[in-house]
């Protein structure tokens, strides 16, 4: 299936105000970027057909991908100055570099790469910058064999607050953690059918339009995942997530757990 990845937005949490700041799919977890990450994650289940959205700090994603070394994580043997390539990345991937405009909402991205999606009536998305191990092939099988006009992943709500009951008289009688409730948060990966354009007007956004409408009509699909599943909306998650990979704690990496 064809992927298409937003990785366009602005991502004000994880700016620093200096110039030259990246967009957040361009922040480094070990060496790659984390949209490398997302997109070898997919490459492991063999989907390899990328389309990207683009957006803000586009020439920096694009700089990348132009002047890609697969020598920073691949072994080789230089012999005689010439490198030769033991193993590689992204040799079999094919990617769409599309701009969308600075500003677009995620549904009006979505719209303006519907054309390169050549009529394929399911493919994937996801926002390019959170990482998880959750069983691809699983989330498809069971999209496929819904009738759903689309699916998306829910995690538990990310966080460390706790939910306080209050009983009468201002008493506490209850204290949750949040990730204990029983709710459930967008946890991204979206499996899509073409149907999700229709309830996306210009310039919507994929979940508030796309999604909303059709969990009104009884077409959305949830998959429920309790497994590792990290987003990088801050700073902090994402240092968090390159302390991890630099002690080996990769659950994500699942192309390196075979």
């Amino acid at each position: 299936m064809k992927v298409v990845l937003f990785c366009g937005g602005f991502g004000m949490r994880m700016r620093t105000g200096t110039p030259g700041d990246v967009p957040k799919p361009m922040q480094m977890v070990g060496p790659r970027p984390l949209i490398w990450h997302v997109m070898r994650y997919y490459a492991h289940f063999g989907h390899t057909d990328f389309i990207l959205c683009l957006g803000y700090g586009a020439h920096h994603i694009k700089d990348f991908f132009l002047n890609y070394q697969e020598t920073t994580s691949n072994d080789f043997v230089l012999r005689d100055g010439q490198v030769e390539m033991l193993s590689t990345d992204i040799s079999g991937w094919s990617i769409s570099f599309v701009q969308t405009g600075i500003e677009s909402a995620i549904g009006e991205r979505l719209r303006r790469v519907r054309d390169h999606l050549d009529g394929d009536e399911m493919f994937l998305a996801n926002y390019a910058d959170v990482l998880t191990d959750a069983p691809l092939p699983e989330i498809i099988g069971r999209f496929e064999r819904s009738d759903a006009g689309a699916s998306m992943m829910v995690v538990p709500p990310p966080g460390t607050f706790h939910c306080i009951n209050v009983g009468e008289h201002s008493m506490v009688d209850g204290i949750t953690p949040i990730d204990e409730m029983p709710m459930w948060a967008n946890g991204g990966y979206f499996v899509l059918r073409q149907e999700v354009f229709d309830h996306i007007p210009e310039g919507g956004d994929l979940v508030a339009d796309g999604c909303v409408e059709l969990a009104k009509r009884g077409r959305l699909l949830a998959y429920p995942y309790r497994g590792y599943w990290r987003p990088t909306d801050t700073v902090k998650e994402r240092v968090a997530l390159d302390e991890s990979y630099s002690r080996g704690v990769k659950p994500w990496a699942l192309w390196e757990h075979r």
